[in-house]
């Protein structure tokens, strides 16, 4: 079963979401404060974090650029509904997706479920597609250590990030629809984050958007 760490100091709330995620056939663990929610899911057990902006000690988005340092775990994000700002900062610092306060325990479990299919998505071939090295120009990417680097360096990429370019660079100079991921505004702000780590000035982009349709990942050179 899953194992879901729960950050949030909403009592009340945090054991509605148990209790749905339970019966979803997820293992949820609680905390409700920044610092022992950081502490708990750098211990590596978990498979997905569902994380609160407002936090006591510290604050949601401190403890995610903390535990991307060295965690490429997959994070939803709760923020304030209208908040666009935080939203946005928590996409840019690693998030894999967010939702807006109030919401429904149902569009969490879909949104939950949505990351795991982006995980996924890459092993759904057969045999010989699941694991190989992809190398264009500059950029090499690993799928048995999913691991991306440029030039040697690596890209440091989180988990969604790291699909979504696995994706790309398979299915180089063919154009990927944006049903790549859940929400449209969420895809948009991994691809921004793509480019910047990636790095190729704007006359040589390897990540190019398709008005209305989608993304292609072609040679820098071209």
């Amino acid at each position: 079963m899953k194992q879901i760490l729960i950050i949030d100091d909403d009592i009340e709330l945090c054991e509605l979401l148990a209790e749905y995620l339970t019966s979803e056939k997820f293992t949820p663990t609680c905390v409700h404060s920044g610092k022992t929610g950081l502490s708990a899911a750098l211990e590596g057990k978990f498979d997905l974090i569902i994380l609160d902006i407002m936090l006591p000690e510290m604050n949601g988005l401190e403890v995610l650029k903390q535990l991307r340092t060295s965690s490429n775990i997959p994070v939803i994000m709760l923020t304030a509904r209208g908040d666009e700002v935080d939203r946005i900062l928590g996409l840019e610092l690693g998030a894999d997706d967010y939702l807006p306060k109030p919401f429904s325990p149902r569009e969490l479990i879909a949104r939950i479920k949505a990351v795991f299919r982006r995980l996924v998505t890459t092993h759904d071939d057969n045999d010989e597609k699941k694991a190989g090295r992809f190398e264009i120009a500059d950029i090499c990417l690993e799928t048995a250590s999913r691991t991306a680097v440029k030039s040697g360096v690596n890209l440091n990429l989180t988990e969604v990030e790291f699909a979504i370019l696995e994706q790309l660079m398979r299915y180089a100079e063919k154009v990927l629809g944006r049903r790549l991921t859940y929400d449209d505004r969420s895809l948009d702000v991994h691809m921004s984050n793509l480019r910047r780590k990636i790095g190729h000035g704007n006359s040589n982009e390897c990540i190019r958007t398709i008005r209305g349709t989608g993304y292609l990942y072609v040679r820098p050179d071209k």
